[in-house]
């Protein structure tokens, strides 16, 4: 958010869509199944600019359902990853194909149109598509550097109860830490992913004061990276096998909710 450009690395959480065609033209009916309360305009959103892209915005509405195991609203991505799926969803119900940038990008756009966004994410979304780790430029939607993870690594998430949306963040409150967050990108850039994560997530705790001990003791704990993840409030720490218990343990005297995941290498897929 500061600096318009990121970073950002696939895990194995899920979500999956599934688009039904319906011979009633802009009429979206959608549904969260695992948050029915949260809003559907970001799978509408995206189908209909799958729809406009292939100029059948006039012939088609859709039913959409989503099943994931992202929190919502937590700094874990899950806006991206369902924006991906929809809109490849909808492309093959269309019976097209589209380059897999431009299926992110038609995410990143649905996303921006309903106004859950404010950079467009477009680092998010290329991670949660592609799996590995990414460094984009975010304003102009260019994929700068992918690489693969190892495989000796897990990912701990602490996940508190309280929800925080993108649209609500202060961004003005990051103009004071812009260059350290440069620092932070240029190490992405330089291959320091880890560095770079724990640097990037003490800066934005600080401007949006959350509380960054969290992420301290993590890697007291023996955790190789750890920080806020995106906006928040939830908080990752990337760990070695043997020290997953002891992470865990310091996640646990913050109460909230513990999940843990590998790390995701495996492009998005029609099933």
């Amino acid at each position: 958010m500061a600096l318009g450009k990121g970073a950002a690395f696939g895990v194995d959480l899920f979500t999956k869509a599934q688009v039904e065609l319906t011979d009633e033209p802009a009429v979206f009916n959608a549904e969260i199944t695992s948050d029915p309360k949260e809003s559907t305009l970001l799978m509408e959103k995206t189908v209909l600019q799958v729809l406009q892209r292939f100029n059948m915005k006039k012939r088609f509405g859709a039913k959409v359902t989503t099943w994931s195991n992202i929190p919502i609203a937590k700094g874990l991505k899950s806006s991206s990853a369902a924006a991906n799926a929809v809109a490849l969803a909808t492309t093959a119900a269309l019976g097209e194909t589209l380059e897999d940038v431009e299926i992110i990008r038609l995410g990143v756009d649905a996303a921006f149109d309903a106004n859950v966004t404010v950079t467009g994410a477009f680092d998010d979304a290329c991670a949660s598509y592609f799996g590995g780790v990414v460094v984009t430029d975010n304003l102009e939607r260019k994929l700068l550097k992918k690489s693969p993870l190892p495989e000796d690594l897990v990912v701990l998430f602490h996940v508190p109860p309280q929800k925080a949306y993108s649209v609500n963040s202060n961004v003005d409150r990051l103009i004071t830490v812009k260059p350290l967050v440069q620092i932070a990108y240029e190490e992405a850039l330089a291959g320091k992913f880890w560095d770079s994560l724990t640097l990037n997530g003490i800066i934005y705790s600080s401007a949006w004061g959350y509380e960054s001990s969290i992420a301290i003791d993590a890697l007291a704990a023996g955790a190789v990276a750890a920080g806020l993840c995106g906006k928040g409030p939830a908080v990752t720490a990337v760990t070695p096998k043997d020290k997953v218990d002891s992470v865990s343990a310091a996640f646990k005297k913050f109460g909230g909710e513990i999940l843990q995941a590998n790390f995701n290498q495996e492009k998005a897929k029609v099933i």
